[in-house]
């Protein structure tokens, strides 16, 4: 029954990553889309192939995901991670149905913490606050700051210059930002899952603590985000690339790349699983505030941060119910 329960559990994570892709491919070519630099599917392959390699590039942000939760290494502890896993996919989908471009990756940790509650077992909070909280108010706000920095840098530094072919090389620049950003974005989420699968693995006792994370987790991890970005996310990727603001070539290179760095320095320096949606989202605001602040459809981004704050007691609550329904079920 443990060894049925682990696969379930290893199956739904990789739904979980299937619905991260195509929620989150908007993150990385929304921007390169709405102005075209690139088309819309040579723009998902691109960025489906550099999920697929992110995947391999670290896996300490997995390592941080497998210990925000203690569950009991048996079948209960399946029963968690499982009620977990359904909580965050329904609240992907329900915010993906609404176009809201909502952080999958709080989905996640939200989930597993509610179900780790509703079963009575412990929550290390201190992981949460100094891995999830902090870098989840954090990193908007240096996103925000850092792109509308290098936009006013990059509108200083080509003031003189023909601006037609100033756009026209940032449209060529964004095939490398959007690169970037694809690159970082499965760097980031991959190991999200990859997190969940080894916790499962863990709790089944397939692996012991401080194994490293089996080839065949990263594999089914970055084919499955792959797969879900080539899939592409049409509702958010409308959100992110034309209702918050009509970006051009400079504007959405410099959010792709003020982005991209912040999703690789969380990763290897502070091991924090943060939101690419809130990165990228929060530079295009920041590029997209240098033409002028009423240029950014505000309700448009009060809508997205309504959804960011609801992401993870939302997907906490449904994942609650989710393991006692679960619990039930299965009597464990």
């Amino acid at each position: 029954m443990d060894l049925a329960i682990v696969i379930a559990v290893v199956v739904v994570a990789l739904v979980f990553d299937y619905t991260n892709g195509f929620h989150d491919a908007a993150n990385a070519i929304a921007t390169s889309v709405s102005t075209r630099a690139l088309t819309p599917r040579i723009a998902l392959g691109m960025a489906a192939i550099f999920n697929f390699v992110g995947a391999f590039l670290g896996q300490e942000v997995a390592k941080t995901v497998s210990s925000v939760i203690s569950v009991p290494d048996d079948i209960h502890g399946l029963v968690i991670v499982l009620g977990g896993l359904f909580g965050a996919i329904a609240w992907n989908l329900i915010t993906w149905y609404f176009g809201l471009p909502s952080s999958s990756s709080h989905a996640l940790i939200g989930g597993l913490v509610g179900a780790a509650i509703a079963s009575g077992s412990t929550v290390q909070w201190g992981v949460i606050n100094e891995k999830v909280v902090i870098p989840m108010v954090l990193s908007p706000i240096v996103g925000f700051s850092l792109a509308f920095a290098l936009m006013l840098a990059i509108m200083w530094i080509f003031r003189r210059r023909n601006q037609h072919r100033v756009q026209r090389g940032f449209r060529l620049g964004q095939t490398v930002s959007a690169a970037a950003m694809s690159l970082g974005h499965g760097l980031q989420d991959a190991q999200k899952t990859m997190g969940v699968i080894f916790l499962a693995l863990l709790t089944g006792g397939y692996v012991s603590e401080g194994d490293p994370l089996p080839t065949w987790v990263i594999f089914a991890a970055a084919g499955a985000i792959s797969l879900g970005t080539w899939s592409g996310g049409w509702r958010i990727m409308r959100t992110l690339g034309r209702r918050i603001i009509h970006l051009d070539p400079a504007r959405g290179f410099a959010s792709e790349t003020v982005a991209s760095g912040i999703l690789y320095t969380t990763a290897f320096v502070f091991h924090a699983p943060i939101s690419t949606t809130q990165t990228i989202t929060s530079a295009i605001m920041g590029a997209g505030a240098t033409k002028r602040f009423s240029a950014v459809r505000w309700g448009v981004a009060r809508s997205i941060v309504v959804a960011w704050i609801l992401t993870f007691p939302m997907a906490a609550l449904i994942a609650a119910g989710c393991y006692w329904i679960l619990h039930l079920l299965i009597g464990a």
